[in-house]
């Protein structure tokens, strides 16, 4: 029925539609269900979706923009006060809404206080009564028509049911802002795979809960697209935005606050923190935020280790600068270099998403590491420097003795750099001379903000070489 594609969500100029309606009544689910796959997380427990999240469905040859959102109660306070916000925005910048209402519990005040106030808008409101699973629940739809819409379709997110007459009337509102070009293929690319260095760079956000992600991701974007609220875990579902600083095209993904698997005890955590590692596989620059009041700790450590793991090129963010004095930030910025001391190839910038100190470095910075970690460096320039690593600090000896011998250095591929290193004893090359060539690799050629794979193979062709007597 329909297909993902990030660049098509990321494409402004399509027209959006809005899920509306109050927690718990199957907005993701629906989402899930018209977008395809499973984007966003469900579970049956109010206020899981906490944030804007845009997918791209596409229905008899037109495409839209869809928006999943937080419950909308709009005489809710904290979390779900907060979340409203959030979800008045999507209402504005929808050209056609979908007010989504759970059949089976029936119409609630808070449903009525919602259709209210999407009435007020003057916009196209189509109503999805949710969870017709069969025939037998369509006298359950009666009461929907008392909110005075006369646009109503039984519907069911978890079994498909009457959706593609949903999707008729949704094409139909939309009239000709639809965009009939379909994207041209699926799936989730990084920079490099969807087109080179000139393809938007996507910059994932990571850290541990309330670090302050969603802040700043805000901070860069001018405007309170991710919602921010004091509770610890705030931001649930990977969240895209489009984002343009100095002609260079990004893609902004602010996570779920990452936790150590013995800290997630429920499964929303757990799925959250499942879809935040699978972000490290899909970013091309990755943003580590630390607070900078507590520091780097072991569990941003094992983060830090995510990170190196999945080769994609870093910064560390320490966030908050503003909560420490002055005298003190270097300290804490020279203990956090200590604590990741395994990443000291990454850049290290000090900021605050409430005053904005040091934001705009994130994405110049995140510019520079990307150029860094697409880097090739030719053959025959390469070489000639390893000769000169080489001699300087010839490798240990070999097995009996033996002579270890590197014939030569190539760069296998890119994102991350990778280098193929010849040799007659690979095995013998241990970790601290590997150390010792990455790094006069990195004092040569830079490669900041990027890891560097370093692989020895047998050369073919040359006998070993023993020591002679």
């Amino acid at each position: 029925m329909s297909r993902r594609s990030r660049r098509p969500a990321d494409d402004p100029s399509l027209p959006i539609v809005s899920l509306v309606g109050r927690p718990n009544v199957g907005k993701s689910s629906l989402f899930n269900r018209l977008v395809g796959g499973q984007p966003a997380l469900v579970e049956d427990m109010p206020g899981v979706t906490r944030d804007r999240r845009y997918g791209v469905c596409e229905w008899a040859g037109a495409r839209f923009r869809l928006t999943d959102t937080g419950g909308l109660d709009p005489g809710a306070g904290g979390i779900l006060g907060a979340m409203r916000s959030q979800t008045l925005r999507a209402v504005e910048e929808a050209a056609v809404l979908i007010l989504v209402l759970d059949v089976k519990e029936g119409i609630t005040t808070v449903d009525e206080e919602v259709a209210q106030l999407l009435r007020r808008t003057g916009k196209t409101v189509l109503v999805a009564a949710n969870k017709v699973d069969s025939a037998t629940r369509e006298p359950s739809m009666g009461e929907v028509f008392r909110l005075g819409f006369d646009q109503v379709f039984g519907v069911s997110a978890a079994h498909g049911r009457g959706v593609g007459d949903l999707l008729d009337a949704t094409v139909a509102a939309l009239g000709g802002a639809a965009s009939s070009t379909l994207p041209v293929a699926d799936g989730d690319q990084t920079a490099t795979d969807a087109g080179g260095e000139n393809a938007p760079i996507r910059l994932a956000f990571v850290g541990k809960p309330n670090v302050g992600k969603s802040s700043l991701v805000n901070r860069l974007l001018g405007q309170e697209r991710v919602l921010v609220h004091d509770q610890p875990g705030t931001t649930r579902d990977p969240i895209d935005t489009p984002f343009t600083w100095q002609g260079r095209e990004f893609v902004l993904v602010d996570t779920a606050g990452l936790r150590r698997r013995r800290a997630i005890d429920t499964l929303t955590e757990a799925v959250s923190a499942k879809m935040a590692r699978d972000q490290l596989a899909r970013a091309d620059v990755v943003a580590l935020v630390i607070d900078a009041q507590s520091g780097a700790t072991a569990e941003d450590a094992k983060l830090a280790s995510f990170i190196e793991e999945s080769g994609r090129a870093a910064l560390i963010v320490v966030n908050k600068g503003d909560l420490i004095r002055r005298a003190e930030l270097d300290g804490k910025v020279a203990a956090v270099r200590e604590e990741l001391g395994f990443m000291a190839w990454a850049p290290v910038v000090v900021t605050s998403a409430v005053t904005g100190r040091g934001s705009g470095e994130i994405p110049r910075i995140s510019a520079e590491v990307f150029a860094q970690w697409c880097r090739r460096v030719p053959t025959s320039e390469l070489n000639k420097h390893f000769e000169e690593i080489v001699a300087r600090r010839p490798p240990p000896a070999g097995p009996g003795g033996s002579y270890v011998r590197l014939y030569y250095i190539t760069q296998a591929q890119t994102s991350p750099p990778s280098f193929f290193i010849s040799a007659n004893y690979p095995k013998a090359v241990g970790l601290p001379y590997r150390r010792y060539v990455t790094n006069q690799l990195r004092n040569i050629y830079g490669f900041e903000g990027s890891p560097l794979r370093l692989v020895l193979r047998a050369h073919k062709g040359k006998k070993p070489v023993r020591k002679a007597g």
